[in-house]
């Protein structure tokens, strides 16, 4: 299964591909069969010249308009374009923590699996997610732990906050608060045929 980042940039890409090929077929609409089902409003350039030419341009640069609608077109595509730059370089850097033994350090990914994996052996846990946030001095761990049938989270949250004080200690110049989220696996039903 792919990260949600790689999903929305596929996504992203695909819709910039299709916006861009239906722009190309739009201007080469009028040199094709299609040009006698156009409306009559539609230009219909000749074979052997621009969609938009120089006399045209002009005309559109004097509408009242045209300076503002292609201004903020710009403006809103670069800040666009810049906030999606900034978003991508942002999420692919995972923090080294150092911590209190000197020269010693701890990928969070790494805490994240560990955690993870912990948090898998307590029962009534089918499986769990965890993120790692940290901050100067500060650590934020999410869990999404999903319970099995019939478990209710009251049974598995005293287990649950021992983790999180032996995560705590293990990260020791750290403050770290621990967010669980529960959720349920459904029941399995058996279909009749």
């Amino acid at each position: 299964m792919f990260p949600l980042r790689s999903v929305l940039n596929r996504a992203v890409l695909a819709l910039t591909g299709v916006a861009c090929l239906l722009v190309g077929l739009w201007a080469t609409a009028p040199r094709t069969p299609l040009a006698g089902r156009l409306p009559s409003w539609w230009p219909v350039p000749g074979p052997h010249t621009v969609f938009v030419d120089r006399h045209r341009l002009a005309d559109l640069r004097l509408e009242s308009w045209w300076t503002p609608t292609v201004m903020v077109g710009a403006i809103a595509a670069t800040v666009l374009f810049a906030l999606w730059s900034v978003r991508q370089s942002h999420g692919g850097f995972r923090p080294l923590l150092p911590l209190a033994a000197p020269g010693s350090t701890l990928r969070t990914r790494a805490l994240e699996d560990a955690v993870t994996q912990r948090a898998v052996t307590v029962d009534g846990v089918a499986r769990c997610r965890t993120r790692v946030l940290g901050g100067r001095r500060k650590l934020r761990i999410r869990m999404r732990v999903w319970l099995r049938p019939d478990v209710t989270p009251a049974a598995v949250l005293p287990a649950l906050a021992a983790l999180g004080a032996q995560t705590e200690q293990a990260v020791t110049p750290y403050d770290v608060r621990t967010h669980v989220r529960f959720s349920s696996v459904p029941h399995r039903r058996t279909h009749v045929r």
